[in-house]
């Protein structure tokens, strides 16, 4: 192997940040790319749906990239593959709940037809392009996840996936210890580890910890019991249906992401629901309470999801009663904490009993805290280390406690999304960058809304919107008509008409400023009635309103 030989680690998402995680393996003219994730807008985003990584740089070498693998189903790893696909047709490799999961995306899309989905399961080896790639069991929050080993003729480069130790899983095995322990003793050249949960001290609780907590809450319930859960906890759900079983309830599902993945779930045998214990919504009135239990979408207090709907009694089928138990088995997703509390509040007034987490713990998460970071960067020894998955502050932490392990800090790299992180056999080294960001999803349109049109709209959300509308001669350039003034979100104009009055009386200054100076450029005479109007209206109101004058020529 040639000393020179060097292979590039990228990040196009996922670090400074929860969600949008993509990663790019690249050596020589063969790239290959790690998840497709999305990421939910933050507040400040007004009026967008998504929001995606940036692959202009996969664009620019699209003839090099040789695959795609998806690590798990959740939305921050395979969200933003139906955006991608449509640029970049490449195959895609998953386990088979991942890709049914993800085949569901596609079909929503129309490019389902159109994407070679190949399926590989933990213990399997492919040979993508020039990179060997082992897929290794890890357990976390869904079924299905798979730690990466990525042989290249450099090294090995790991990448855990989304994962915590959990030594009795409620479906499958636990994360196999010994391949781990097998490639750090074969040596790793860098190993990339899951940081979410960094900050929290000891172990992750395993998840069949909740059997008996779900089995207390069911045997206490009178009523109705209603779980929220995350739709892809295919685990979270199926320990809902053995309590319900264990207790003589009937389940029911609601809410479309809940209803498709549980199809999709059941269909690969990823859950196990006996004959005749779903029964459809419709049928629910013909049950007592005390028979029923629903398994529901809205743990985030999502404002349109089946959960918010029932709070706010704004559901088509199912209304909150009292005596129900309503149990929300799911953290809050930061920036999510007061759609929570206000669904809770709501389902409180309709009358129900509400469970949720810093109550009573119905929630386990599915991420490692520090003693199992500490044992996965034992196991491994890589040469070189990169914390991913989490916000600066969780990076920053997870290379501490790297550093406490005993390994050098200039083998640790804290990376920001778009840098290139150069490898050979011995060295390690940050590269340049290359382009990284954020793309908005607005209703159809991808990346067509930026920076400027959101700045307008948070003006527009914040002061309003102020419209001199004027008509004037082509020959002379005198006023035919107006200005007519319309105010949107600024000040009601019937109850303002002496501001309207001066408005009108601000414009015609500045158009007679402009005559005077015998400048009729349109753009010139807008510019000036935006800067007086602005000026005044600050004075006036302390709002900035857009200001938006409209010229007509006749």
């Amino acid at each position: 192997m040639s000393k020179n030989n060097k292979v590039s680690v990228i990040p196009l998402g996922g670090l400074g940040e929860i969600g949008k995680n993509m990663w790019v393996i690249r050596y020589k003219d063969e790239i290959l790319v790690i998840d497709t994730g999305l990421m939910f807008p933050d507040e400040d985003m007004l009026g967008i749906d998504l929001v995606i990584p940036d692959i202009t740089y996969l664009m620019e070498n699209r003839d090099k990239v040789v695959g795609i693998i998806l690590t798990h189903g959740h939305e921050d790893h395979i969200g933003a593959l139906p955006y991608v696909i449509r640029q970049l047709n490449v195959p895609v490799y998953g386990s088979r709940l991942t890709l049914g999961l993800a085949e569901a995306k596609l079909k929503e899309h129309g490019l389902d037809r159109k994407t070679q989905l190949i399926p590989v399961h933990a213990g399997s080896t492919m040979k993508i392009g020039c990179f060997k790639v082992d897929f290794i069991n890890v357990n976390h929050s869904i079924a299905g996840v798979l730690a990466l080993a990525i042989h290249t003729p450099v090294g090995t480069i790991v990448h855990t996936a989304d994962f915590k130790i959990d030594h009795t899983p409620v479906e499958g095995e636990p994360l196999d210890f010994r391949k781990f322990a097998e490639l750090g003793d074969s040596g790793v050249l860098v190993l990339l580890s899951d940081s979410t949960n960094v900050e929290r001290e000891g172990y992750t609780i395993s998840e069949k910890v909740l059997a008996e907590k779900f089995e207390e809450l069911f045997h206490r319930a009178e009523g109705r019991l209603i779980v929220a859960t995350f739709a892809s906890n295919i685990h979270r759900v199926q320990q809902v249906v053995n309590a319900a079983m264990l207790h003589g309830r009937k389940v029911a599902f609601v809410g479309r992401s809940m209803v498709n993945v549980v199809s999709i779930a059941r269909e690969l045998g990823y859950l196990q629901i006996p004959e005749g214990i779903e029964v459809d919504l419709d049928d629910l009135d013909r049950l007592s309470p005390h028979e029923v239990a629903l398994v529901t979408t809205g743990s985030q207090g999502e404002p349109l999801s089946a959960l918010s709907r029932m709070a706010m009694a704004e559901h088509r089928k199912i209304s909150i009663r009292p005596g129900d138990t309503v149990i929300i088995s799911a953290s809050a997703i930061p920036g999510n904490e007061k759609l929570i509390a206000r669904t809770i509040n709501h389902l409180f007034k309709q009358g129900a009993r509400v469970i949720y987490e810093t109550l009573t713990g119905v929630h386990v998460s599915g991420h490692a805290r520090q003693e199992e970071l500490k044992m996965m960067l034992n196991l491994v020894k890589p040469k070189f280390f990169i914390p991913v998955h989490g916000e600066y502050r969780h990076l920053v932490q997870h290379a501490r406690l790297a550093q406490e392990l005993g390994m050098p800090s200039e083998n640790v790299f804290i990376a920001e999304n778009g840098d290139v992180l150069e490898f050979t056999a011995r060295t390690g080294r940050m590269a340049g960058r290359v382009t990284a960001g954020r793309i908005f999803v607005d209703g159809l349109g991808v990346g067509d809304v930026g920076n400027v049109v959101l700045r307008d709209r948070k003006q527009l959300s914040q002061d309003g919107i102020l419209i001199a509308v004027i008509t004037m001669d082509r020959e002379n350039g005198q006023v035919l008509a107006g200005p007519d003034i319309i105010s949107r979100g600024f000040v009601y104009v019937r109850e303002s008409e002496a501001l309207m009055e001066e408005v009108r009386i601000k414009v015609k200054e500045a158009l007679e400023k402009c005559q005077t100076q015998g400048n009729n450029d349109w753009s010139f005479m807008k510019s000036q009635i935006r800067e007086t109007l602005s000026r005044f209206l600050y004075e006036r109101t302390k709002r900035r309103p857009m200001i938006l004058p409209i010229i007509t020529e006749v």
